[in-house]
């Protein structure tokens, strides 16, 4: 599901684990989370992630003492009040990604992405998704806009000269339109 229809859900505006349902709160230069349970979550570590070519770049906060917190089955991950009663919560926040999101929803709210978003409901993609699952082309090689529109005007270019060997050896028929039989 895509986030801009989890936004939507009951079950994303109360689920009191995730960061974006906690305040916010800025003290002496430093940003640190406040849970349901009014403790605060600080800032532990910077973490980076290395993968298929691109780091991310995660802030940790948590929670120096969450013991005695009613809202723990609901607030950690796979709790166990039995074997995890000293767990604290952690969160691992990509602000990098969120700020990315934020500006996606942003502009799928625009009256801009409105009109969009109705366009594209109606619209069939059937061209893309088999060049995404027939020819397993799932990410560009390059990043600047130029290069990316090339690669694909080049797939795209490769794509039409495959259709076009199938016509000439006859494995693709030529279109004619649709022909009306008349039925009795």
């Amino acid at each position: 599901m895509q986030d801009h229809e989890k936004r939507k859900t009951r079950a994303y505006a109360e689920d009191i684990s995730k960061y974006y349902n906690m305040k916010v709160e800025v003290f002496e230069d430093e940003q640190f989370y406040i849970c349901h349970d009014g403790r605060e979550l600080r800032h532990i570590r910077t973490e980076t992630k290395e993968q298929n070519g691109y780091t991310q770049t995660f802030e940790v906060y948590g929670c120096a003492d969450c013991s005695g917190c009613e809202h723990k089955a609901r607030c950690l991950y796979k709790y166990n009040a039995e074997k995890d009663t000293e767990k604290n919560k952690i969160m691992k926040i990509n602000e990098q990604w969120e700020e990315l999101r934020e500006k996606s929803h942003a502009n799928i709210q625009s009256e801009r992405g409105i009109l969009k978003r109705q366009t594209r409901s109606i619209q069939t993609e059937g061209y893309f998704g088999d060049i995404k699952e027939n020819e397993n082309f799932r990410r560009f090689n390059y990043r600047s806009a130029d290069k990316v529109y090339k690669e694909f005007m080049l797939s795209a270019i490769g794509r039409n000269i495959n259709k076009y060997c199938r016509f000439l050896n006859e494995k693709l028929k030529k279109f004619e339109g649709k022909t009306t039989k008349k039925t009795a």
